[in-house]
């Protein structure tokens, strides 16, 4: 039976769909780190993971069965995608199945931070009795700086928008405004105006410290902060200076730059303890609804990929969707992006006699992708002559 190892606790229903399949899954709660995952990837084909396990070109290089990669999440900055194409080892992710849990968690936040529910919440575990309207806000009329305007944003601008809120928005490309966000022609400027800030930004290298001391800085007296994007985009020793200070109202944090890799590790940051900081173990997207949904939709994803040779939404090799006809054999060649491959292949099929139904190339970067059906058997010379050429990646007959 091929192999399937499954990572950081993904829901049971990611491992349903490979297991009907044919897949054996192996399924562990935690992360592991690179010299641990080269260990487990022996033999295995299929490797889920969500956000903390790190897939590095010595691990993808060191995996000489693996053939695609299911990030149970939305990023995939913690995968080498250059080398997982060049190696032939398809990526695919959920981008936009726990869109709503995060929308949610960021509404229920802001209202929660507006309010200052997490110190009356406190004082009330502690048996004080404190009824005051002091620092405590509705959100209606409020203005609502939204800094990465994709699938996330859009969706909270939307909601936003329907409490009464004022919406403004900044992203590196051009978007298009929903309702009545106005779009912001710099990040300044939108600090400028906002009253709550919140990051949804992805987790491309240059995003690296994007929000420093220089933007918390430039935040209005008594705003609002959230961050449920990347935990290494912002300085929280400068944000934990100016919550301290009284100058930023609250915060709420979701991810950080350092996380436990497993359930029940032990958690230190700079906000802990701070009055009106909301921190959470980077479950902005773990609702029972989003989970269920990226489990189906990236283990349906891996199924297809390997059973018919579909990368439609893969991350890191070109896109490429075949109807598979009852009783033809298909060639799935992954190869490097250079000139003549197709002729190639169709030369050495002419070679074995073998006619062509269907056929499709797609190129992606440094890689190409021909996928062929053809009705009569593959000779194994057809498979040897094709995977021995210097431009071949990875060759696959799916029958």
């Amino acid at each position: 039976m091929p192999k399937a190892l499954l990572l950081e606790n993904l829901h049971p229903h990611a491992h349903e769909i490979l297991l009907a399949a044919g897949f054996e899954v192996d399924a562990r709660t935690g992360a592991l780190d690179e010299s641990e995952l080269i260990e487990a990837l022996d033999g295995v084909e299929v490797l889920g993971i969500r956000s903390k396990t790190q897939v590095t070109a010595a691990a993808l290089a060191s995996a000489r069965d693996l053939r695609v990669v299911g990030a149970y999440c939305i990023g995939t900055n913690q995968i080498d995608l250059g080398s997982a194409a060049r190696g032939g080892v398809a990526v695919f992710n959920a981008p936009f199945s726990n869109t709503r849990s995060v929308v949610e968690i960021a509404l229920a936040d802001i209202i929660a931070l507006t309010r200052r529910l997490t110190v009356l919440d406190k004082k009330m575990h502690a048996g004080i009795w404190d009824k005051s309207a002091n620092g405590a806000h509705e959100v209606r009329g409020r203005t609502l700086g939204i800094v990465g305007y994709g699938n996330i944003g859009t969706q909270l601008s939307v909601l936003a928008e329907n409490l009464g809120m004022s919406v403004v928005f900044f992203d590196t490309a051009e978007k298009l405004a929903l309702g009545n966000a106005r779009k912001m022609s710099s990040l300044d400027e939108l600090l400028e105006v906002a009253d709550i800030v919140t990051l949804h930004v992805d987790g491309r290298a240059g995003n690296a410290g994007m929000f420093g001391a220089k933007q918390i800085a430039a935040m209005r007296d008594g705003a609002i902060f959230l961050n449920l994007s990347r935990g290494f985009v912002v300085d929280y020793d400068a944000l934990g200076e100016a919550i301290t200070a009284g100058r930023i109202a609250g915060a709420a944090v979701d991810v950080f730059p350092t996380e436990p890799k497993r359930k029940g590790d032990p958690f230190e940051s700079q906000l802990r303890n701070l009055d009106n900081v909301i921190l959470t173990p980077h479950t902005g997207g773990s609702t029972e609804e989003a989970q269920q949904s990226i489990g189906e939709f990236v283990s349906t994803k891996v199924r297809d990929f390997l059973a018919t040779g579909s990368t439609t939404l893969s991350v890191n090799l070109p896109n490429i969707a075949l109807e598979r006809p009852d009783g033809l054999h298909r060639l799935a060649y992954l190869h490097q992006n250079v000139p003549g491959v197709l002729a190639n292949v169709n030369q050495t099929l002419a070679a074995f006699g073998l006619n062509i139904e269907s056929q499709m190339l797609a190129t992606r970067g440094e890689v190409g992708y021909v996928v062929t059906d053809v009705a009569d058997d593959v000779h194994s010379g057809v498979l040897a002559e094709l995977d021995g050429r210097p431009e071949s990646i990875r060759l696959r007959l799916v029958v």
